[in-house]
């Protein structure tokens, strides 16, 4: 959520700072702001709405003086989106000025008692009470005041602080929210995401929890609370700067569901060796895994629905209880969690804030945490007691695609690890699910050919109030993120219903006209969810089917588009990308910002 952007060099800071903060608009925000000292005070440009009004305001930046500066895109949690609550935030004496990710818990308790010793705000944040803490109690060294001032802070945050009167300096801090530290040439930088410094930089240093840092033109010092120096090894980003481009695609996220086929050949390739899965990377012993009597799959929005596919899947082929958790409820219902528990944490980014609790208070019961992160580094993954990444590459668009195909593929990957080593899965079928997962990107590319069918269905839809997704068994897990992608890029009201619970109340909402999209994929239920389909057929509804190209019948029930068949385990990959590819050309369709949704943020930092 929100962006930070800073840069203090000896090129002007304002033109990086626009651009900067346009390589984190995927993240989500409402409102923009950037400050620069010009070296007689701190100029700040800030405005509700979308980066272009900040754009035009500053003349991309160009209108601003000074070589130092920092930059927000804002995604309201303390007072609504406005000029005024948008960041950075000024100090009372305009001395300082700050910009925030996360969220302060205690700041009306701070703010009360700032009021009360004189101290007049200007805005409803909680961000501004930091400001005003760190001039309410500076005297001589800022780095010893941010240091006290972080002292009376509970909650979660990225920082950037500068000073009007030290226009040589930029200090960071991060507690439980992003943030990274860009090396340059006579210049430096921090930033909320890799993306916004790849213009400038490939060397980073990702900031650890209670870490601050210092930066100067020719230098950066990394130190904790107690001032004491941390040495850290700089990390050279590997992707191709094209990755964070939209490479001639209007979409970010068209590109994202074009790039399926080698983000999950990526995944899955240095994972199979020889015929054989190898996760060389997991310290979890083979006397472990057979401990297990359970694992518990906790994740947020898409990842969660990787999640109950998952569940599907490890329970046939491991025979082991397997619950799929939203991450938000697990941390507060009191879960049975011990050592025989393991826990798969699913994340993206590595720093969802209920994931990354989730999995801390599992780990607080003796379960141990593998999790399956895209970002390296991240706090998830340093923090789990096993990580495998999925090397999807950065994901630009709110809505995720590839990501969530390339956790399907570790979930693939996980499971034939696991029923190896507990000998469930019987050496005929495990090769022939290796020879299948290893064609896997080939079939995506194949289902991929398809976009025009999905364009025109999308054109009969597009104007539809609500969709309904059905699905029984897997098809019901699939179901569930086909229903999300429609909904939060189209802002289509859209549900999605396991096709057995319709005569149980849900059909009532069928009426003439009503389109419903049925997954026919799993072999076993294939004929009871064709009758589910003529039920609401009867009822007036207009149906689209995604079905396996060895059922050629299914076309006679409804419009269907058709995807190559697999084994059970794998249909989901392909089940999915006309799911996403018909959310995207609906929401085209429609003209919404397919790329930045409404009200929603790419890393949900906070609760």
């Amino acid at each position: 959520m929100c962006g930070i952007v800073g840069y203090i060099g000896c090129e002007p800071a304002g033109p990086y700072l626009i651009d900067g903060l346009a390589k984190l608009e995927y993240r989500g925000y409402d409102s923009a702001g950037i400050c620069l000292n010009d070296g007689k005070e701190l100029v700040v440009k800030k405005a509700k709405g979308q980066l272009a009004v900040l754009k035009e305001m500053t003349d991309n930046g160009k209108s601003l003086s000074g070589t130092v500066g920092i930059g927000h895109t804002r995604w309201a949690t303390h007072g609504e989106p406005s000029d005024v609550n948008a960041h950075p935030h000024l100090s009372e004496s305009g001395r300082f000025a700050v910009v925030h990710n996360g969220i302060i818990e205690n700041y009306q308790q701070l703010k009360d008692y700032l009021i009360s010793k004189g101290v007049v705000f200007r805005s409803m944040t909680d961000t501004e009470v930091i400001a005003q803490l760190i001039e309410f109690y500076y005297h001589d060294s800022l780095i010893d005041t941010v240091i006290k001032v972080l002292g009376k802070l509970e909650g979660s945050y990225a920082l950037g602080v500068i000073s009007r009167e030290n226009p040589d300096e930029i200090i960071a801090v991060r507690k439980e929210s992003p943030l990274i530290i860009g090396l340059g040439e006579k210049e430096n930088f921090i930033a909320s995401d890799v993306t916004a410094i790849l213009s400038k930089t490939r060397k980073i240093y990702r900031l650890e929890n209670n870490e601050i840092a210092v930066l100067r033109r020719d230098s950066v010092k990394i130190i904790n609370t107690d001032k004491e120096e941390v040495h850290k090894e700089v990390e050279t980003v590997t992707w191709d700067v094209d990755a964070a481009e939209k490479g001639g695609y209007e979409h970010f996220m068209f590109k994202e569901i074009m790039e399926q086929p080698d983000a999950i050949r990526k995944t899955i390739s240095p994972h199979i060796k020889n015929g054989r899965v190898v996760l060389d990377e997991i310290k979890l012993t083979h006397e472990q895994i057979k401990s297990f009597n359970k694992i518990n799959i906790v994740a947020c929005g898409s990842a969660y629905h990787v999640g109950v596919v998952a569940k599907y899947i490890f329970e046939k082929m491991l025979r082991i209880p397997v619950e799929a958790d939203l991450a938000s409820e697990f941390r507060y219902r009191d879960p049975i969690i011990n050592d025989k528990v393991l826990t798969v944490v699913i994340s993206q980014s590595g720093e969802t804030a209920d994931t990354k609790e989730a999995m801390k208070e599992a780990q607080r019961r003796g379960s141990y945490a593998l999790s399956i992160v895209n970002v390296v580094g991240s706090a998830i993954a340093m923090e789990s007691d096993d990580v495998i990444y999925t090397w999807a590459g950065p994901e630009i668009s709110v809505a995720t695609t590839k990501a969530y195909s390339t956790q399907l593929a570790v979930v693939y990957l996980l499971a034939l690890y696991f029923g190896d080593i507990l000998g469930t899965i019987v050496p005929d079928e495990y090769k022939a699910l290796i020879n299948q997962l290893e064609s896997l990107p080939e079939k995506v590319q194949t289902v991929l050919g398809h976009k025009e069918r999905l364009q025109y269905l999308a054109s009969k839809f597009f104007n539809s109030k609500d969709i309904f997704f059905i699905g029984r068994n897997i098809d019901y897990a699939l179901s569930l993120e086909g229903s999300l992608k429609l909904k939060e890029i189209s802002y289509i009201h859209s549900e999605a219903y396991a096709a057995g619970e319709l005569k149980h109340g849900t059909i009532s909402l069928i009426e003439q006209g009503t389109p419903v999209i049925a997954l026919v994929t799993h072999e076993e239920l294939i004929g009871k969810i064709v009758s589910n389909i003529e039920e609401v057929k009867t009822r007036g509804a207009e149906v689209m089917c995604i079905a396996c190209d060895t059922h050629p019948e299914i076309k006679d029930v409804a419009q269907t588009v058709f995807i190559p068949k697999v084994c059970d385990m794998l249909l989901p990959s392909l089940a999915v990308v006309p799911l996403q590819l018909f959310a995207y050309y609906v929401a085209s369709l429609k003209g919404c910002d397919i790329d930045k949704p409404r009200n929603l943020a790419k890393s949900v930092t906070v609760e």
